[in-house]
């Protein structure tokens, strides 16, 4: 059985994923779940690892034999650039002013001078990056996460996020790229590469929970509640702190696994 982060909504998969590979790492455990819907979602999560297990792991795994870490590095630092452009808007709507102007010079510096974004020319200037996703900016303002939540094929999530969905994707700047079939494989490159990435997170969670299910969903949900913003830079303590706005540097991830 794989984990199921695989399909565009990947932020908080590439977090909770990460965040859950360290607390495997040193054997942690989380806090109670809010899972009233834990038959659905159980039975969702398994048919997402099938679908996953016959499809896009392979797939992955072929992607990351046949493509150089060059290629791989260039294929996601240009969907994290485009993340850029959405974590500025999100840190506008928090008030957020410095996260905001760093989330700003990086689009238009890696955009400019780093080909469309396939080189990180900012993180070479020093400039942080700050996730920051519609989900986080509701929590800025109080809206709690509400209970956990799998969606098919794009996994795990929460109801407050599921919810936002729909207009994180209608306002993603691949939504308006044509011919559709362009946006359409930029989608799958983003997806597979996604899946690539999280292949060594993958293997070490397979061993290090008896129910693998309990573990990620707790994971997930002390993630998403405590880290309203990620920051790429460890050693700045500049991250966006938790949904409460009290400023904690829980939210700061490791680097994504390659």
């Amino acid at each position: 059985m794989t984990s199921n982060f695989f399909l565009p909504r990947t932020r908080l998969g590439r977090a909770a994923t990460g965040a859950a590979l360290a607390l495997a790492l040193t054997g942690c455990a989380t806090g109670p779940a809010n899972d009233p819907f834990e038959k659905y979602n159980r039975g969702t999560t398994d048919f997402n690892e099938s679908l996953d297990a016959m499809v896009l792991k392979p797939v992955a795994e072929a992607y990351r034999d046949a493509a150089p870490v060059m290629v791989r590095t260039g294929v996601s630092n240009f969907f994290a650039n485009l993340g850029d452009a959405w974590s500025f808007v999100n840190n506008v709507l928090q008030l957020r002013a410095e996260p905001a102007l760093n989330s700003l010079v990086r689009f238009n510096v890696n955009t400019l001078f780093g080909f469309g974004g396939v080189l990180d020319v900012a993180s070479e200037m020093g400039v942080d990056r700050h996730k920051q996703d519609l989900g986080q900016t509701l929590g800025r303002w109080g809206v709690p996460t509400g209970p956990y939540l799998v969606l098919p094929v794009f996994g795990p999530s929460t109801v407050r996020d599921a919810l936002t969905f729909p207009v994180e994707r209608r306002t993603s700047l691949l939504y308006d790229v044509t011919p559709t079939a362009a946006r359409n494989s930029l989608y799958v490159l983003g997806a597979v590469n996604t899946r690539t990435n999280l292949l060594r997170a993958g293997t070490v969670l397979d061993s290090a929970a008896l129910d693998k299910y309990s573990f990620m969903r707790d994971v997930y949900m002390r993630v998403r509640s405590q880290g309203n913003g990620w920051s790429t830079n460890s050693s700045s303590g500049s991250n966006g702190g938790g949904d409460n706005g009290s400023g904690s540097s829980d939210g700061v991830l490791p680097n994504e696994p390659y």
